[in-house]
């Protein structure tokens, strides 16, 4: 069993309330994620980090649901997991994607496959996002998808 808990700062000792110029750093700037995760549990905990971290979160629990959001609104990033039902993979979404938004940033998750099949499957710059994964590590593995870094 392994026990994930959002790592935090100590207060600071002057009784100065504000955020950590790191802690801010990661913070969102209202950036439209799109999350596809078939587990609910799951996407509901991605959903409210999200919103906490500052971005404007959509949900979708599969692929089909997930291009029919992506129809209707503009997105600035697509937060997927690999492995969903129905026969459409996270893969085959993102592609189908970026074929009409090629500039589209992805951050790819799962519970079951490698960061090598992410880069065999996707090319070129690709992120990525183990599961389970903490808050800090969610909040981190966005700021550098969207800025384009390779370091995801």
């Amino acid at each position: 069993m392994r026990l994930l808990l959002p790592a935090c700062d100590p207060p600071p000792e002057n009784g100065d309330s504000a955020a950590a110029p790191e802690a801010q750093a990661w913070q969102g700037g209202g950036e439209k994620i799109l999350v596809v995760e078939d587990d609910a549990r799951v996407r509901r905990v991605a959903m409210a980090r999200l919103r906490e971290l500052g971005y404007d979160a959509r949900q979708a629990h599969d692929a089909p649901s997930a291009l029919e959001l992506a129809a209707q609104d503009e997105i600035d990033l697509l937060f997927t997991d690999i492995v969903m039902p129905g026969g459409v993979t996270g893969f085959d979404l993102a592609k189908s994607l970026r074929d009409a938004r090629p500039n589209l940033k992805v951050l790819f998750t799962s519970g079951y496959a490698e960061p090598e099949l992410v880069t065999r499957h996707q090319g070129g710059e690709t992120h990525w996002l183990g599961k389970p994964y903490s808050a800090a590590e969610l909040a981190k593995a966005l700021r550098k998808a969207l800025a384009g870094s390779a370091e995801a």
